[in-house]
C-alpha cells in the first residue's frame, strides 16, 4: 500500500567543503551526525522524457530507511508530494496509474541511475525535536537511455521535518549564503543528471526536459517547448489557444489528485473540461467546429463522469449541514444515519466508476485528441484578427443568450419550468464567464469585470440548482424512510428549508441580473 509524504526541501551547490555550521540558526541547538548512507536509485521515464518535462520523478531506490519506489509530484517551488510503495522488481501498478495521464500508451524505461553517498546531519532544538535534516550528497549519475556518459557532483540538501515551519528554511538559507553556498541551478538531482548526460546536440539546443529550459506541463508525443501557444499571444487565435492549452494542462495535472481522492480535485478537473468545451462553443469563428465538436462531445462525457462524484459530494455536504443546523426538537427518526449511509454508498460507487473512466482507452484518446488539436490547431479566418474585436464579439453573443434565458425565467411562475430555465441560464452564464476569461488578457478591465459579475450570477444560479437537487434527494430519502416505517417529519422540515432557500435566490435574481447588465453596458 502506497503512502504519501509532503516533502519540503531546498538544494544548494557545494564546492565539497562540507556543510557550514548551522548551530544557532532558528532554534537549532544541536547538530547530530547520522553518518553516511549509500543510496542507489534508478529513475524511470518514457523515451521522450514526459515525466521529466512535467518535473515528475519516478524511481526505485535501495539503501537508507525508505528503500522502495518513490513517485514525486510537484506542488509548488521546493514542495513535492512523495508517494512511496514497497520495493519490487517492476513499477507498482498504483504508481503507474498516477502517471498514466502523461505516459498514456507509452512505456516506462530506466533512464538514469544515481548513486549517492549521503552524509546526514539532523538539526534539533532544545527539546531534542527534529527541525530539519541537512545532508551533503556526493552524486554519480549514469545515463541508461536517451543520452550518453556520466556526471559527478556534490550538493547540499536541506529538508524540513514533518510538520515543521517553512520559515526555518529561509533562515537556514541566509546562513548558507553567508558561508558562500548558493542555491542549485537544477530543481532536482534527476534534472541535473539529464542535463549533464544529454547528448551533445541536445545540450547545445538546451532542450533537455527538467533543466529549467522547457515549460512544465503534460506531454503526449510533442515536446512542451515546441507548443506554439507557449509564446505570448498576439492574434485572437493565440489567445484562444493559450486558454485551451491551460485547461488541457489542468486536466492532465489534476489526474493523480483525482485518483487519490484529493479535496476539490474532481471539481477542478470538471471545471477545466467545462472551460474547454465552452471555449470551443464560444469561438467557432476561431476554431473550426467540425474538428472541435467531436472533442467537445467527449469532454461532455468526461464532465458527466466527474460530475457524478462531485454532485454527490456537494449534496452530501449541503444536506448534512442543513441537518446540523436544525433544532434538535425537529429531528426525529434515523435521518443522520440514513444520510451517512446514502453519502458513503454514493461516494464508493461513483469513485470506483471514476477510476475506471480514468483508466479507459476513451479517456486517454481524448487527451491525445487535445494534444493533437493544440499541436495543429484548426484555425479559421478570424483567428488571425485583432483579439479585442474578435473576442469581444463572441463574449457579447454569449451574454445575449444569458439575457434571453434570464428574461424567460423571470416571466415564468415558480415551478419546474422556471427551475429548468434557470438551470439553462446557469450553463450559459458559465460559458459567458469562460469566454470573458479567455478575452481578459486581450481586452483587460472590462472583460475582467464581466468575468467577476458572471461568477457572482453563476454562484446565485448554482445555489438555486443545488436547492432543486437537494429537494429531489430529500423526496427519495423520505420515500425510503417511509417504506421502512420510519418518521419522515425531518425530511419534510429540510425540504421546506430548501424550498425557502430556492425562493430567496429567485427573489435576489432581478437585482443580480441588473448589475450584470450594467457591467456589460460599460
Amino acid at each position: 500500500m502506497a503512502e504519501t509524504k509532503r516533502e519540503i526541501e531546498r538544494k544548494y551547490e557545494s564546492d565539497e567543503s562540507g556543510l557550514p555550521d548551522l548551530t544557532g540558526v532558528a532554534g537549532v541547538v544541536t547538530i547530530i551526525d547520522k553518518g553516511v548512507t549509500e543510496l542507489d536509485a534508478t529513475y524511470y521515464d518514457t523515451s521522450d522524457l514526459r515525466l521529466a518535462a512535467a518535473s515528475i520523478t519516478l524511481r526505485r531506490r535501495t539503501g537508507g530507511s525508505d528503500a522502495g519506489w518513490h513517485l514525486k509530484l510537484p506542488v509548488e517551488a521546493g514542495v513535492r508530494d512523495e508517494i512511496r510503495s514497497p520495493l519490487s522488481d517492476t513499477v507498482p501498478e498504483e504508481l503507474g496509474r498516477l502517471v498514466r495521464s502523461r505516459v498514456r500508451e507509452g512505456q516506462l524505461v530506466p533512464v538514469v541511475r544515481l548513486r549517492s553517498s549521503r552524509d546526514v546531519r539532523e538539526l534539533v532544538d532544545t527539546q531534542g525535536r527534529l527541525l530539519a535534516e541537512a545532508s551533503v550528497d556526493a552524486v554519480r549519475a549514469d545515463r541508461l537511455f536517451g543520452g550518453e556518459g556520466s556526471a559527478q557532483w556534490t550538493e547540499i540538501e536541506v529538508e524540513l521535518a514533518d510538520g515543521g515551519d517553512p520559515a526555518l528554511l529561509d533562515t537556514v538559507e541566509k546562513r548558507l549564503r553567508k558561508a558562500g553556498v548558493r542555491p542549485s541551478a537544477s530543481s532536482s538531482k534527476l534534472a541535473r543528471a539529464l542535463t549533464e548526460t544529454a547528448s551533445k546536440k541536445k545540450r547545445a539546443r538546451g532542450k533537455t526536459p527538467g533543466n529549467g529550459k522547457t515549460a512544465g506541463g503534460p506531454a503526449g508525443g510533442t515536446p512542451v517547448a515546441a507548443d506554439p501557444t507557449a509564446a505570448d499571444p498576439v492574434t485572437a487565435g493565440d489567445h484562444v489557444l493559450a486558454y485551451v492549452r491551460a485547461q488541457r494542462d489542468a486536466i492532465v495535472a489534476l489526474d493523480p489528485a483525482v485518483r487519490q481522492g484529493a479535496e476539490n480535485s474532481v471539481h477542478d478537473m470538471r471545471v477545466a473540461t467545462r472551460r474547454l468545451r465552452s471555449t470551443f462553443r464560444s469561438f467557432p469563428k476561431v476554431l473550426d467546429r467540425t474538428v472541435t465538436d467531436p472533442i467537445a462531445d467527449e469532454l461532455k462525457w468526461l464532465a458527466g463522469e466527474l460530475g457524478a462524484d462531485r454532485d454527490h459530494e456537494v449534496l452530501d455536504e449541503r444536506l448534512t449541514a442543513g441537518l446540523h443546523e436544525l433544532n434538535p426538537a425537529l429531528v426525529s427518526g434515523r435521518v443522520a444515519e440514513r444520510l451517512r449511509t446514502w453519502a458513503k454508498a454514493q461516494r464508493q460507487t461513483s469513485h470506483r466508476r471514476l477510476l475506471g473512466v480514468l483508466d479507459s482507452p476513451r479517456y486517454l484518446t481524448l487527451l491525445d485528441a487535445l494534444d493533437a488539436l493544440i499541436a495543429d490547431p484548426p484555425l479559421r479566418k478570424a483567428a488571425a484578427g485583432k483579439p479585442a474585436k474578435v473576442l469581444a464579439k463572441a463574449v457579447r453573443k454569449d451574454f445575449a443568450k444569458v439575457s434571453e434565458l434570464i428574461g424567460q425565467a423571470l416571466e415564468e411562475p415558480p415551478g419546474r419550468t422556471r427551475d429548468e430555465t434557470l438551470h439553462a441560464a446557469r450553463k450559459k452564464t458559465k460559458r459567458t464567464r469562460y469566454a470573458a476569461e479567455t478575452a481578459a488578457p486581450a481586452i483587460g478591465g472590462p472583460a475582467k469585470a464581466l468575468t467577476k459579475s458572471m461568477k457572482s450570477l453563476q454562484s446565485l444560479l448554482g445555489d438555486h440548482q443545488d436547492s432543486v437537487m437537494a429537494r429531489r434527494s430529500l423526496r427519495e430519502l423520505s420515500a425510503v424512510a417511509h417504506a421502512a416505517g420510519e418518521s419522515t417529519f425531518t425530511y419534510g422540515v429540510l425540504y421546506g428549508r430548501e424550498e425557502g432557500r430556492g425562493e430567496r435566490t429567485e427573489e435576489a435574481l432581478p437585482d443580480a441580473w441588473e448589475r450584470a447588465r450594467a457591467q456589460m453596458e460599460v
